[in-house]
This record gives C-alpha cells, sequence and structure tokens, in this order.
C-alpha cells in the first residue's frame, strides 16, 4: 500500500508547575518503553527537550517534534496538567491530536507520588471545548504505562485516516449514469474535510486512453495480470486493454495528483464507457484499489471518499458493494438457519460487477459483465471479474453528504458467511445482527444510496472515532443498534 500515510506519533508529557515534573519525565519514560515493547518504535517519538509547564515550552516542544517529523500528537498527563499549555499544544499542532493521562502506580507513594492526572484531563477537555479545539480522547483515557501504550496504538489507524483526508484528491470521470442520483456528492463537505477534488470528462479519460496505444510498458503489465488471475484468466484477449487502461490511469494519477500526496478514483463505468473503450474497468479497479488507490463505481465519489478512509484504518484493501439482495429462503433454510446465529432477515447478499480485488475473493474469474450485456453487445462487456467473498468478519460503511450538505455515517460490523453464492459477479453472502430493523432505520429512514463500503475486519471501533473527530453529529452516526435499544423512528407497538 503506497497510497497511505506513515504515522509517526510524537509524545509530549505535561506537568502543572506545582506537581513534581519527575512524575511527568518518568511517566513519559515508562509509556514510551512500554509502547516500545509491544509495538516497536516506528510510530513513536518521545519529545525529550522539556516538560510541558507553560506556553514557552509548548512552542519548544512544538518545534522539537515538528524537527522529528511528527504527524500525530499525544498529550500525555504525567501529571494535573496546565490546561492552557497543554491545549495550546494541540491547538497550534498541524495534525490530528489526543490526550491521554496517567494513572497513580502505588498505594505506597500517594503523598510525594500522586499526580491527579484524573483530575487534569477534565480540565484538558473543559479548555479544549472552549477553544473549539478538536482532539481524540480514548473512552477511558487514564490508564497505565501499558494502558496507555495501548490508547496510542488504537489512535494510530485514527490518525492515518486524519492525516489521509488532510492530503487526499479526488479524481472523478464523468457526470453519474443515468439514474444513480443516490450516488449525489455535494462537494462542499468535501472542501470542508479538506479534500480535494479534480472533476473530469470522460473524454478527457478517453482521450489520454488513446495516447496510450502501444505504450512498451503493456506487455510487463499483461504478464502481472496473467499471474494473478492464474487459471481464471477466461478472457486473455481482453487482457492488453485492461493493462493500457490501468497505465493510463496510474499516469493520470502522477500527473494529476498536483500538491497532495494521496489519490482515490471515482471512475465512470456505463453505458457508454463498453461501447468507447471496448470493456468494462472492473478488473483494473480491483487492481488499483488493492494497490491502496481505491476506485468506485458510477462516479459515487463519496464511496470512493469512504473507501479510502476503511483502507486508512485497515492498512488492507477494502471494496465497495451494492447491498443488493435477500437471500432466498431455500439458501437460508439449507446453509444457514442451524449452522450460524442468524435470522433470515440479518442476511442479505453484497455484490458489484467485478471490482472486488483477487485477495478478497475465494476464487475468480475474467468473465464478461452480464447485467450490461442485457442490453449492449458482449464482446464490449468483458473485464468483469467475478467470484464469492472470502468468508469472515466485515465492516460495512460509509461517509456521504446529503443533499443539503449536511454528513451522515453508518457502521455496521457483521460477517461474510461461508456459503457458496450460486451467483455472478464479486459477492457473498453477508450477516449483519438486528440487519432487518439497520437497513428500515437507518438505510432507508436516513437515505443513503445503494453503495456501502467494506473492510475486512472489525474496525468499527475506529471508524466510529474517525468519523467524530471529522465532525460528522453523534446523532448522524448510525449503526446497527440491539434489539435493546429502539431507533427513534421504530413503531414501538410493531
Amino acid at each position: 500500500m503506497n497510497n497511505l500515510p506513515q504515522v509517526k506519533v510524537g509524545i509530549v508529557a505535561v506537568s502543572r508547575d506545582c506537581f513534581p515534573e519527575s512524575l511527568s519525565v518518568d511517566r513519559r519514560k515508562a509509556l514510551v518503553k512500554a509502547y516500545t515493547e509491544k509495538f516497536g518504535t516506528d510510530a513513536v517519538y518521545e519529545c525529550p527537550v522539556c516538560i510541558v509547564e507553560s506556553e514557552i515550552h509548548m512552542v519548544q516542544a512544538l518545534e522539537d517534534i515538528k524537527k522529528a517529523g511528527c504527524n500525530a500528537l499525544c498529550v500525555y498527563l504525567g501529571n494535573f496538567g496546565p490546561e492552557i499549555s497543554e491545549t495550546l499544544l494541540a491547538k497550534h499542532f498541524d495534525g490530528p491530536a489526543m490526550f491521554i493521562a496517567a494513572a497513580e502506580e502505588s498505594q505506597s507513594n500517594l503523598i510525594g507520588g500522586r499526580g491527579d492526572a484524573y483530575c487534569g484531563m477534565l480540565n484538558a477537555s473543559y479548555n479544549l471545548k472552549l477553544r473549539n479545539i478538536k482532539a481524540y480522547i480514548p473512552e477511558y483515557p487514564v490508564g497505565t504505562a501499558e494502558e496507555c501504550a495501548d490508547m496510542i496504538n488504537e489512535f494510530v489507524p485514527i490518525a492515518r485516516a486524519i492525516i489521509g483526508l488532510s492530503d487526499l484528491k479526488i479524481i472523478s470521470f464523468g457526470p453519474r449514469p443515468l439514474n444513480f442520483l443516490a450516488c449525489n456528492a455535494p462537494i462542499k463537505q468535501l472542501y470542508n474535510l479538506g479534500v480535494e477534488i479534480e472533476e473530469n470528462s470522460e473524454l478527457d479519460l478517453f482521450e489520454a486512453f488513446k495516447k496510450h496505444e502501444g505504450d512498451e510498458r503493456i506487455p510487463a503489465k499483461i504478464k502481472e495480470m496473467e499471474e494473478e488471475l492464474g487459471e481464471g484468466n477466461l478472457k486473455p484477449e481482453v487482457l492488453p486493454k485492461l493493462a493500457q487502461y490501468e497505465l493510463t490511469l496510474l499516469d493520470w494519477v502522477e500527473a494529476h495528483k498536483g500538491y497532495r500526496k494521496y489519490v482515490a478514483i471515482a471512475g465512470k463505468c456505463w453505458p457508454a464507457f463498453q461501447t468507447q473503450f471496448g470493456f468494462v474497468p472492473c478488473y483494473v479497479n480491483s487492481r488499483l484499489t488493492g494497490m491502496g488507490i481505491p476506485v468506485s463505481c458510477e462516479v459515487d465519489i463519496y464511496g470512493c471518499l469512504s473507501e479510502f478512509i476503511g483502507t486508512c484504518v485497515s492498512q488492507d484493501a477494502v471494496t465497495l458493494l451494492d447491498i443488493n439482495n435477500t437471500v432466498p429462503a431455500d439458501m437460508y433454510k439449507e446453509s444457514i438457519k442451524d449452522q450460524f446465529n442468524y435470522t433470515h432477515n440479518d442476511t442479505f447478499m453484497g455484490f458489484h460487477c467485478g471490482n472486488t480485488n483477487t485477495k478478497k475473493l475465494s476464487f475468480c474469474n475474467m468473465k464478461y459483465q452480464m447485467i450490461m450485456a442485457r442490453t449492449l453487445p458482449e464482446e464490449v462487456t468483458q473485464g468483469t471479474l467475478e467470484g464469492d467473498i472470502i468468508p469472515g468478519d466485515i465492516t460495512f460503511y460509509r461517509l456521504q453528504s446529503t443533499a443539503d450538505c449536511q454528513l451522515r455515517a453508518y457502521i455496521a460490523q457483521g460477517e461474510v458467511l461461508p456459503v457458496a453464492t450460486k451467483s455472478f459477479g464479486s459477492i457473498g453472502v453477508f450477516a449483519i445482527p438486528e440487519m432487518q430493523r439497520f437497513y428500515r432505520h437507518v438505510l432507508i429512514e436516513k437515505n443513503y444510496p445503494h453503495h456501502g463500503a467494506v473492510a475486512f475486519g472489525h474496525f468499527g471501533k475506529a471508524l466510529y472515532e474517525v468519523f467524530k473527530y471529522i465532525g460528522v453529529p453523534v446523532e448522524d452516526l448510525n449503526y446497527n443498534q440491539p434489539k435493546s435499544l429502539p431507533y427513534p423512528t421504530e413503531n414501538p407497538f410493531a
């Protein structure tokens, strides 16, 4: 994954001047030692120049961690801490910040060695709110050195996503296809998030594609594809065009990312794409996503933005799927009912034409796109990747801007079941607890589009914190609630 930021957390310890500075020094050293022993040293830097007790110390610490290349900040309350100076650290640091505090070590040292950081965290949070400063505070932010090391490690993927968004450019091609207004993308919230967007015509992309005819790199790219597909290479005749298209996109990214470090693509894939380019882009989309450059279908701008966030959090390939169809009753009865603890309405099929990376498929075959071939010549719909999605834990999620430019998001953890889909496309049988209620009172009630991003693993905790940090109101940050917690719109008599 070469399209993601590397996180380096600067750990700055603070101290209130009426407390022994040695408390913060010793506790900072213990914290760094605990982190190093458990997780390694690449992601943290111990600021040695001072313990921050004043605004002057704050400036010195900021200069030091900036010089060290830190792009994330951990403000560590080794004792009560100076509420003004410590919150100014977060205010003037250019990147995501977290606040944690030291627990007391021993009953035998509660006179000279008591730090009161439990109390100081309250003042820190109050001052952050007064100054309108964003900061990540863990669920329980006070702990031993080992517990605080775990908190920093949980902060790293959150920080990676926030840093990535601040340097992201989304490149889109073409307007949304007819009847896909559900993927609407008011761009104001992109700018509010710090994301740049470059909107291009499909004709611009087609021109660039034509200029790559005969590119000397095409044979090597075809060989890559052949090796990846193996026995699933059922349409070898389309690989030259797919290789040409992949090189076109990769060159476009390099030529157009400008001052931004990271890129995601919202691509047009039909209906004119096939007749003009002569293939479908699904397989190429899957390959770029596997490289860490998420590509969404149907010019779904917030879909590719969601994919990028999930890639940052998971450091793995993600996919974008339609929340597509119900599981037939006979399939549920035969393969799910007595084997898994899910009701029929907890299950559904997630599907897309063929955009899921080969590493996330149990098997794969290069085929033609059946839905498109119903209205187009089959020969121009070659290039889709078919296969059942690998079983295992997943997180289904999406960040969306509404038509009136309000941010909202959903997160639902579940799994892909080891059940043969007996269908086509990149597809899996998904199970999410209380999906029936989530479908009605979140996806329908909140007007979400049919696309959802899928991360392979349970990443709800980190995604929830990312969405909170970037400004999604808690009331618009939805999840699949248990039966004991009704939705606001749920009929209590149903």
